[in-house]
């Protein structure tokens, strides 16, 4: 690498000095010399074109050639018949400009061989941090989120606000002998308002706060994550007090497992470093975020660093409820916020803010003055599933569809399960959940995936290639209760006891249609007309039974 670098160097200055060369070979004095003989000559020819008088020399300008004769050999007669143009230091000016034009360059070039030179050896301390500081190019970002932003994180803002009055009185917790926690971890699923509370904390306590994802560290060359994170942590030191938050730490902070990783290994070293350099007056305090806990080294877990571990789950309904009245609250509408609340059991503050704002779009595009249920039961599966455009389906296919997803949607309606509009083109009706469920709750689940296959078989004796979607979950649902919950006819299942549930199933689910194929017609009706039907609706035909 040195040898190359030194050929280059040689081969810059090689070019130089072919340019200074070249420039002097233009600007030197390339006149011929004569005798005042020749000079008489040429004059009586009347070949000369222009005469120059300079210091020196008389140039005789012809049109082939240019020649000179010392000043002191001529006399101003002999020039009697031309206009003599006088230049006066013409060989000063031309010598001038050349030493003008070889110092300027040779400072261009020093200067950049200095500057690559300065970067070459940057690049080579990137890992020694002690040779110089830098000034860092991290900066804080003013918050403008205040906790009466977020909604329903009531029992967070209990656990932070104590170190946001940390921050604004530590000498009240010094004189008990407490120190603030050098690092707070919150934990929860993606999209619960993990960001949004750490703003909300560095905006309640008014201190700087410097944001950086886990990804922003990992680098293609070694020691570059981990330059970054002593920028990052020399930053907010010099402004203290202050916050750092890092967001999906689990991208920087995954457990050694044993395979080398140099960058991330140094990277996560530097991090482990740092933290353990906080002194208690430092002022600094790092709250991180992840949604894998279980993959964090453990010695980023351990008490000194992240002392403090806030779990922040999905909203419950209360909380819903306060977090749509927060989205709501410049939207015009007539709506029962705890209806909305109800249906959107497994939403994340993000997906009620997406649904929100969906309900708004689809509104304005439909001309309404206001924002109703019906928008709302419109867009939730565009939210859920994302949006999906109904099939070209002939008239034959069209009925198997109608009385596919009838049937699905009697039976969830039947079993309560938590659904509030059906459409269509939507396959999938009940989002899934990871509540503990009971064992004829799962059995309901089932029976409504097996619901669709079961009517087109009892009305056509067929059905489509569509319900292998849901014949696949209800096999893999039926596969957890036997071999994960225990909850087949012996603790440990044997290769029976799937076949004979799944018949057991699917017999019930067709003892259950059977008996309300007036219920069934009433929901095709409706479904072949509009193309959607209310869990509300239907639940007014099976009760009008």
């Amino acid at each position: 690498m040195a040898k190359y670098k030194s050929n280059r160097v040689v081969l810059y200055a090689s070019a130089f000095l072919v340019i200074i060369l070249v420039l002097f070979a233009i600007l030197r004095d390339n006149a011929d010399s004569i005798t005042l003989k020749d000079a008489k000559s040429i004059l009586e020819d009347h070949t000369v074109i222009s005469v120059i008088a300079a210091n020196e020399y008389i140039y005789l300008k012809t049109g082939d050639n240019v020649y000179k004769i010392a000043s002191s050999q001529v006399t101003p007669q002999m020039f009697l018949d031309y206009k003599v143009e006088v230049r006066n230091n013409s060989s000063i000016v031309i010598y001038l400009l050349f030493l003008v034009l070889l110092l300027g360059g040779g400072s261009l070039f020093f200067r950049w061989y200095q500057k690559k030179d300065d970067i070459v050896q940057r690049k080579t301390n990137n890992s020694g941090f002690n040779s110089f500081e830098e000034q860092s190019s991290i900066e804080s970002i003013k918050s403008d989120v205040t906790f009466s932003d977020i909604g329903g994180i009531s029992d967070v803002k209990i656990e932070l606000e104590e170190i946001i009055d940390f921050m604004k009185k530590p000498k009240r917790y010094k004189s008990f002998g407490a120190r603030m926690p050098n690092g707070v971890l919150l934990v929860g699923p993606p999209g619960v308002g993990k960001t949004m509370i750490a703003k909300a904390v560095a905006h309640e306590a008014g201190v700087p706060f410097y944001y950086q994802s886990g990804a922003s560290f990992v680098q293609i060359y070694v020691g570059m994550g981990a330059k970054r994170v002593h920028d990052l942590f020399h930053s907010a030191k010099n402004n203290s007090p202050s916050i750092i938050f890092i967001d999906e730490i689990d991208a920087v902070g995954k457990k050694r497992d044993g395979i080398r990783n140099d960058e991330r290994d140094a990277t996560l070293n530097q991090l482990l470093i740092e933290m353990d350099g906080f002194e208690g007056s430092s002022g600094v305090i790092v709250i991180a975020a992840t949604n894998k806990v279980d993959v964090l080294d453990s010695a980023l877990l351990r008490a000194g660093r992240f002392d403090r571990r806030i779990f922040v789950e999905l909203p419950t309904k209360k909380e819903r409820e306060s977090i749509l009245v927060k989205y709501l609250d410049k939207v015009p509408h007539e709506l029962d916020v705890k209806a909305v609340a109800n249906m959107t059991v497994g939403f994340n503050g993000a997906s009620l803010a997406a649904l929100v704002n969906e309900a708004s779009l689809l509104a304005i595009r439909q001309h309404d003055f206001q924002v109703t249920i019906e928008h709302f039961h419109q867009v939730k599966d565009k939210v859920m599933f994302g949006k999906k455009k109904l099939q070209m389906l002939s008239d034959e296919q069209k009925g198997y569809r109608v009385t596919y997803q009838a049937a699905k949607a009697i039976c969830a309606t039947y079993f309560d399960l938590p659904f509030e509009k059906l459409l269509l083109s939507n396959e999938k009706l009940t989002p899934s959940t990871g509540e503990p469920l009971i064992k004829h709750e799962l059995e309901s689940r089932v029976k409504m995936f097996l619901a669709g296959m079961v009517a087109c078989n009892i009305k056509y004796g067929e059905h489509t290639s569509s319900a292998k979607v849901d014949l696949d979950e209800a096999k893999e649902l039926v596969d957890k209760m036997l071999k994960e919950y225990g909850m087949g006819s012996f603790l440990i299942a044997n290769e029976q006891d799937q076949e004979i549930i799944m018949k057991r199933m699917y017999g019930e689910t067709k003892v259950l249609l059977e008996s309300i194929m007036n219920v069934m017609e009433k929901v095709e009706a409706v479904l072949f007309e509009r193309e959607s039907i209310s869990k509300a609706d239907i639940k007014k035909l099976i009760d009008g039974i």
